[in-house]
């Protein structure tokens, strides 16, 4: 069912870095998300796959990783993305296009739970030093970046915090945990 398949869809940050990916299987995941609704139909967004070890190796530096966690450095050798998905607009892209940015990475990351698999959105990525490292047209610019691998960690969901916290944290077991509101607390009063 879809709604456990979202449950299971969490943004993994280690994964069995030994599991490599082929290229047909990273575009079997982008051809889920060329399937998926784009604003206006124009379908704008590009990718660069990146599953070599040498190129993920290139990448993983300009990457930063769980903010909440200050004390964590992010995956270490081992526990690394075992492939990239650069996601690329044209420069002159509008505001809607952005949306198309959210379509696309969720369709790609909710395929890949559906095969076992696990990632995470990177917004915070050094995007000039990875268009340069890449050699990415000019004319298109990082929206996105999704980490990828077998996740080689246990992510739940936990009611949000009595404060209203919602800051996702690692226990003593370093199980990840992500606090997530109650359904009515999203819903404005009807009049």
């Amino acid at each position: 069912m879809l709604h456990d398949l979202v449950k299971k869809n969490r943004s993994y940050r280690r994964f069995d870095e030994e599991r490599r990916f082929s290229r047909e299987e990273l575009l079997a995941l982008i051809d889920h998300a060329r399937l998926a609704p784009s604003a206006m139909n124009l379908q704008p967004l590009r990718y660069r796959l990146v599953y070599s070890p040498e190129e993920c190796g290139s990448l993983f530096p300009h990457t930063r990783w769980g903010g909440y966690l200050k004390d964590w450095p992010g995956p270490q050798p081992g526990e690394r993305p075992a492939a990239y998905l650069i996601m690329c607009l044209p420069s002159e892209a509008g505001r809607m296009q952005f949306i198309d940015t959210g379509i696309a990475a969720q369709t790609i990351l909710l395929a890949a739970a559906e095969q076992g698999w696990g990632g995470c959105m990177l917004g915070s990525v050094n995007k000039e030093e990875v268009q340069r490292i890449f050699c990415l047209p000019e004319a298109l610019e990082i929206a996105l970046v999704i980490a990828l691998g077998v996740p080689a960690e246990q992510v739940v969901i936990d009611p949000a915090r009595a404060d209203g916290s919602i800051e996702y944290w690692r226990d003593g077991e370093d199980i990840h945990h992500v606090p997530k509101l109650d359904l009515e607390d999203l819903l404005i009063p009807e009049s």
